[in-house]
């Protein structure tokens, strides 16, 4: 008896009753849908650069996801194949549309309060905040100041950091405050150490998450990456990851489980890309100890695809994911639980770079076939105690 909860970061099915009041710059939420989207796009041959042809996600379909996806937005009738497994479509009630307020939802913890968001204006940081990064940087300012993408952030100011030394702060429409340093110039640690002595001043301003961004290479040809580290804000309350090793049972985490959540409950961290990722996945499949916990996420939809408002490659990420499902399903044990599920959206066809405010997928393999209606986030975790016989101290309501 084992359970495997896996986030697909960011592949929302659309239809939040309250995507109204969530934006993309001055444009509203509402009529977001990742997924269905992605599937127009492709089904009209405007998704076809290293791929063709309707989206193709058989084993997902399986499971349930484009059932969910018509119960999420109301789009009626699905084409056969009839669900093998249980399948249902979640709603969240934390205010961000973001990655902890998915993940700490999604483990039995609506956020208990609101987020600090930075504006989007240059400076966006106050003074004083500026000043105390520069002063623990060891430098005399800090470059950028203002929202955007991370990969624009460096092209833009690679070569100026490059030559002062200066670290490259900015910000997004989450609530996170990210630091881009010269893995070698600047250095690998030093970039940690900066984050880390920096992330207790932000917490207490309510700032979700404090993160390093490391990158490589010359001006003109600058490259981020894996190294990234996330120093997020701890939960307040034990989250499904305590309850799970309160128990005395061994929890997994791949990808940014472990920053997302500050290693709370955590045994084993495993990080890498999506593919190394499922790697990990593959190996626990055969390997994690019975009555545990794997907890994974697979960040690729939403960083590389999702804001930078990629639909092809969105869905050729899908499909990769879906054929690696594929190879993972029959190697299940029969008492395993598999559940698949989404911490947000992040419509490559709208407006803007941010996340959309969607709801998500529930699709579980190993415990039957049926439909579960639209629950609630905080339901996945109550479940899935439920399925390892171990005490749940969220709000949640388990479905099995």
């Amino acid at each position: 008896m084992r359970a495997f909860l896996v986030v697909m970061d960011s592949v929302g099915i659309g239809g939040a009753t309250d995507a109204r009041a969530f934006f993309n710059g001055d444009r509203p939420d509402t009529g977001a849908d990742t997924l269905g989207h992605i599937m127009q796009a492709c089904a009209e041959g405007r998704a076809d650069q290293g791929r063709s042809g309707p989206l193709h996600l058989p084993n997902l379909a399986s499971l349930g996801l484009f059932h969910a996806h018509a119960l999420a937005t109301g789009a009626g009738d699905v084409n056969p194949p009839t669900p093998q497994g249980l399948w249902g479509c979640a709603n969240e009630i934390s205010k961000g549309k973001d990655t902890p307020s998915g993940h700490w939802e999604l483990a039995g913890l609506p956020v208990p309060w609101d987020w600090h968001y930075f504006p989007d204006t240059q400076p966006a940081f106050p003074p004083e905040l500026s000043q105390l990064a520069a002063q623990i940087a060891g430098t005399d300012g800090i470059l950028a100041d203002c929202h955007g993408s991370g990969t624009v952030m460096i092209d833009q100011f690679g070569a100026e950091h490059v030559k002062t030394g200066k670290p490259i702060c900015y910000t997004s429409a989450d609530s996170v405050f990210q630091i881009a340093a010269h893995e070698e110039i600047f250095g690998l640690q030093r970039l940690y150490d900066l984050c880390e002595a920096l992330a207790p001043h932000l917490h207490k301003m309510k700032v979700g998450r404090v993160i390093a961004r490391p990158f490589v290479g010359e001006p003109g040809n600058f490259t981020r990456t894996a190294n990234r580290h996330d120093y997020a804000i701890t939960p307040p309350s034990p989250v499904l990851t305590n309850w799970v090793q309160d128990a005395g049972r061994a929890v997994y985490a791949i990808g940014k489980i472990g920053d997302i959540f500050s290693m709370t409950g955590i045994d084993e961290v495993r990080k890498g890309t999506d593919a190394q990722l499922m790697t990990h996945l593959s190996d626990l499949i055969d390997t994690a100890k019975e009555g545990s916990l794997t907890f994974a996420n697979f960040v690729e939809f939403d960083s590389l695809y999702g804001h930078r408002r990629d639909i092809a490659g969105y869905a050729r990420h899908l499909e990769w994911f879906d054929a690696e499902l594929g190879r993972l399903l029959p190697r299940l044990r029969e008492d395993d639980m598999l559940l698949i599920t989404a911490d947000h959206g992040n419509d490559p066809s709208w407006s803007g770079t941010d996340h959309t405010r969607e709801r998500v997928p529930v699709l579980i393999a190993g415990k039957g076939a049926g439909a579960l209606g639209q629950i609630a986030f905080t339901d996945v975790a109550a479940s899935i105690a439920t399925h390892l016989n171990v005490p749940a101290q969220g709000p949640g309501v388990s479905f099995l």
